[in-house]
């Protein structure tokens, strides 16, 4: 007997072995088909039964001419037990890893995500047939151990410790603006040109203000421009011809090759990279290696065969 830890009294349950035989055969209303399904002899199924009948002192089973045939005492307990373990079935299905139940959930960090990831999930999905997709955008990182994420496409200096990564990309981020908003402008020649014009600010100032002090320029003062929380709206404020944004080289990918925005200077600053992250348990998963596969393939792609990649 078991001690139910809620109320320290011990459950009077009979061995499981013998309930489950009793629920397949009662499902199914036959001895063999109930075997098949559990994968044991058929004889086995029925010895399983009829333990469970001595272990009640009552009759749950009849047999017939039509078959397999309940007596009311095994109907109510088969209504008992059915109930019970479509919970366990329900919370099974919660824990297993949901590409087992053909479901992908990927993380990804909010201005990859809206101006790259999300342009390509038709082609995403082509890689994962039969996958549900579930994208996230966000900065928050996912608890693996509690089954938040199946993975994530993180930013960041350094790959996450907790987990398996892998890098996408060495990403450089510069300034760019749209071809109107140059045109009404005077020349950017220099990083002090750049001081004196509207820059587009993220959640705060300070990217901007490193990515200067990394550039090979201090600011004399404060930098003014709105501030626009995520790079997505940044970017878009910067396509509207609001000023001047920071882009990693996947953001501004699509916009740069239509024109809507120009790099401009020449610079080399780098603030982060990107990686993907999955549990080590998972990496070798099929549906998290095909989209492992998929991400490097399209990162090359909207690299257009330049620069390294580790």
């Amino acid at each position: 007997m078991k001690q139910d830890a809620t109320t320290g009294t011990r459950r009077q349950l009979p061995p499981l072995s013998m309930v489950r035989a009793f629920e397949a055969v009662g499902r199914l209303s036959s001895m063999r088909k109930a075997a098949d399904e559990l994968a044991v002899c058929h004889t086995v199924v029925s010895r399983h039964v009829r333990n469970l009948e001595a272990w009640f002192g009552a009759r749950l089973v009849e047999r017939s001419p039509r078959g397999i045939q309940l007596t009311e005492e095994g109907r109510i307990f088969l209504r008992s037990v059915s109930s019970a373990f479509d919970l366990i079935a329900s919370a099974t299905a919660e824990l297993r890893p949901s590409t087992a139940r053909g479901l992908f959930r990927v993380w990804c960090v909010p201005g990859l995500a809206a101006r790259w990831l999300a342009p390509r999930l038709a082609g995403l999905q082509e890689a994962l047939p039969g996958v549900e997709i579930v994208l996230r955008a966000t900065k928050e990182r996912p608890n693996f151990a509690h089954y938040e994420a199946d993975g994530e496409i993180a930013y960041g200096a350094e790959a996450a410790a907790a987990a398996r990564s892998e890098l996408l990309e060495r990403s450089r981020l510069f300034p760019v603006a749209s071809p109107a908003w140059i045109a009404a402008h005077p020349p950017i020649e220099s990083l002090e040109d750049l001081t004196k014009v509207t820059l587009i600010h993220e959640e705060s100032r300070d990217q901007w203000r490193q990515w200067f002090e990394l550039a090979g320029h201090r600011p004399p003062g404060d930098l003014a421009g709105p501030r626009l929380w995520y790079a997505s709206s940044a970017l878009d404020a910067a396509v509207a011809g609001q000023g001047v944004a920071l882009a990693t080289r996947l953001q501004a990918a699509d916009d740069i090759q239509t024109g809507r925005l120009i790099e401009l200077l020449e610079t080399d600053v780098s603030m982060g990279n990107y990686w993907f992250v999955a549990p080590e348990a998972r990496w070798n998963d099929p549906v998290v290696s095909r989209f492992r596969a998929w991400l490097a393939r399209s990162v090359d792609e909207t690299r257009g065969g330049e620069g390294a990649r580790d």
